[in-house]
């Protein structure tokens, strides 16, 4: 385990990790529910090469409960008040889900902080048929239906041959789900649903790679394409067989593609 702590930022006082002191500075943004042990698996292979920053969104994990309205520039702020306690000027910038969002609206507002930008799984330029579905599950959501939301989540995050190989791990999963704030988990999720930047990502000039699972329903293909698309300096990476959780399914792969990204782009930009 790396070095451990808290910062206060306002009234939110955020936990976070850093692995492999020394390294490359990496920023690891998680999505809505999950923790920043998502990331383990992906820092376990590249703490030999980057400085990895991982920490709790506010709302979620050892992170504070806060309540009430949560704004994509209140993430982008505590993101960069982390980078800015560990010491990291400038640094390469991973967003899986909501943290992809939070990452595309950081490099489209702190372009300098930013040199390298890997968005997971994430979204943008969503048609009227995928807003009116996130829309659907965020409204079952702030009507409390968070039981049936998450049994409905597992099949679009995680194949059924991963579920049924890794029962041990699905109902870690689930227990970690059930420690979620159900207000603070609906607050993180109106965000997700109701934020699109697709009409300003042709303003990102950082080097980008977009990659998301081959049968993701939420984050699909489609919208990595189109993020891909108005991203002059970016590359598209669809990895085959896989949905949503990427970090969980395919940690090893994705480090891997994220390792490759940030090598080759590093050669050619410096």
């Amino acid at each position: 385990m790396g070095s451990i702590g808290t910062l206060k930022v306002g009234e939110v006082e955020l936990a976070y990790r850093l692995d492999g002191e020394g390294g490359r500075p990496l920023v690891c943004i998680h999505g809505v529910g999950s923790y920043k042990e998502a990331w383990d698996g992906l820092v376990k292979e590249l703490k030999d090469d980057f400085t990895v920053l991982t920490f709790d969104l506010r709302g979620h994990g050892a992170s504070s409960r806060i309540k009430g309205r949560y704004e994509i520039e209140d993430f982008a702020r505590e993101v960069l008040a982390l980078a800015d306690h560990v010491g990291f000027r400038t640094f390469s910038l991973a967003g899986f889900s909501l943290g992809g969002l939070i990452a595309q609206k950081l490099a489209l507002t702190h372009s300098e902080r930013v040199d390298r930008l890997i968005l997971l799984s994430t979204v943008a330029g969503r048609t009227q048929e995928e807003k009116d579905r996130v829309t659907g599950r965020l409204a079952a959501l702030m009507g409390g239906e968070r039981g049936s939301h998450y049994d409905a989540s597992l099949s679009r995050w995680l194949t059924e041959e991963f579920q049924k190989n890794n029962p041990e791990k699905i109902a870690r999963l689930r227990e970690r789900n059930a420690e979620n704030d159900p207000d603070c988990y609906a607050a993180a999720y109106r965000v997700l649903a109701e934020t699109d930047l697709g009409d300003e990502l042709s303003g990102i000039r950082i080097p980008t790679l977009v990659a998301t699972g081959e049968d993701d329903s939420g984050s699909n293909p489609r919208m990595a394409g189109f993020i891909h698309d108005r991203i002059a300096n970016s590359e598209l990476r669809i990895l085959p067989g896989l949905r949503h959780s990427i970090l969980t399914e395919a940690p090893e792969l994705v480090a891997s593609i994220m390792r490759d990204f940030l090598e080759k782009t590093r050669e050619a930009h410096g």
